[in-house]
This record gives structure tokens, sequence and C-alpha cells, in this order.
């Protein structure tokens, strides 16, 4: 019997849902760990649960399902606030040393997925144990992301619109980059993987912090349901593009 894919495919869809889901990430991590005044042990036990149970269900699907693969998407990425802020503010190693020790755990990731399967392909995934690498490194990205979004405002100053911009740009560079060049398309795909996530995260502080920071003060559980409306119809959307196939 052949074996399904597991993983969505990288298009434009793709990145846009992605973004999107950063964005809820971060806005619901902080809305566990500071609105509802939890901190970010509690936060990081509870978004590791649901990490944890997410990915179980994604685990056990037979083919690519967009909905159980979102919520592990979303939950690496709620988890990954977590992570960052824990590494700054409970074992107060900073941003700079946070965003170098989860860098590394993501390298570290990637040459033990090439060593065991040559290859470090995104799409299409059909060997379990493959996926579980896809995942631990998603999840480091994730992560890794954050910190570097929160370097940017919080080491280096830039406001929350000019962090986002910053992003954006170096996004943009990558995919100009993809297009024009023969650089390796795996490579690409993880660089703008982890900068998707500062990206998002910033739009997530510039909704939700207050105006003298630089945000919009919507607050995070007002930006956690707007994002999740948004999230909710993409993957709506996503599960009809399947069905069209």
């Amino acid at each position: 019997m052949e074996k399904l894919n597991k993983v969505a495919e990288v298009s434009l869809l793709f990145w846009l849902m992605k973004i999107v889901a950063t964005t809820l990430g971060e806005t619901l991590g902080d809305y566990i760990a500071q609105t509802l005044n939890l901190g970010y042990t509690i936060g990081l036990i509870v978004t590791t649960v649901f990490f944890l149970l997410a990915l179980a269900i994604q685990l056990q699907a037979k083919k690519y399902i967009p909905v159980f693969y979102w919520l592990v998407i979303i939950a690496s990425t709620t988890l990954g606030t977590e992570i960052s802020d824990f590494i700054d503010r409970s074992l107060h190693l900073g941003y700079t040393m946070g965003s170098l020790l989860l860098f590394t755990g993501l390298v570290l990731t990637l040459l033990l997925w090439y060593k065991k399967f040559k290859n470090l392909n995104v799409y299409p995934i059909t060997n379990q144990n493959k996926e579980i690498y896809y995942w631990i490194a998603i999840l480091f990205s994730n992560s890794l992301g954050t910190a570097f979004g929160d370097y940017l405002s919080d080491v280096i100053g830039l406001s929350y619109l000019n962090g986002a911009l910053v992003t954006a740009g170096i996004i943009l560079i990558v995919v100009l980059l993809h297009y024009a060049t023969k650089i390796n398309h795996i490579i690409l795909f993880w660089i703008a993987f982890i900068f998707t996530r500062p990206f998002g995260a910033t739009f997530g502080d510039f909704l939700t912090k207050p105006i003298a920071k630089g945000g919009l003060d919507l607050g995070t559980l007002s930006a956690s349901v707007v994002s999740l409306i948004i999230m909710s119809l993409l993957i709506i959307l996503s599960h009809r593009n399947i069905y069209k196939k």
C-alpha cells in the first residue's frame, strides 16, 4: 500500500497561512502567559501539552488533513512564544543567547535529518520518522523566529512596525533569490520559515502592545480571536482546494 503525503504543499497559500498562524501564536501565547497572568513556566507547560496533543493527532493521520496540520503549526508557534519568553525572562539568558541556542538546535536537527534520510525535502513527506524530524525543525524554527523578533524590538530597539518591515524585507529577498538564482530551495525554505515567524510575531505585538510602545493596543484576546477567524477561513479554503484536485 502506497503511503500518502502528510504535510502541506509549499505555495502562496501556505505562506499566507503560516504568517497568520504565527500572529495567532504570538497573541495567544501572550494571552496565556500575560493576560491570564499564568506566568511563563505555567504557560510553557500548557502550550507544551497543546503541542504534544496536536502532534499526536497529526502523526496518527494517514494523509494530509489541513485542519490537523495547521493545528500543529499553531501549537508550535504558540509554544515557540513561550519557549523564547521562558529563556529570556525565566532563565534570564536574553534574546541574543536564546536565539543562538535555538539556532544551534535547528541546525543540529537538520544535520541529523540529512544524515538519516540524505535529503531535507519538506514535500512530500510520507515517512513518519522523517515527519518527526520535520516537526522538531519547525518547532525550533518558530521558537528561533520568536526570539529573533523580540531581539529586534527589545535589544536593537526597533518599533514593532519597523521590525515587521525588516523581516518582511528579508522574506522578499528570499523570494527573489528563489526565482532569480539557483540557490538551494530547501535552504531558502527554512530561511523564509524562520523569518515569517518574527514577521508574524512583530505584527502580533503591533496589534496588542500599548500605543505608547508603538502598538495598537487591541488586546491579546481580541487579536487572537481575529487571527483565529482568519485562520479558520484559510483552513476551509485549503480543504476545498484538496477536494478540487
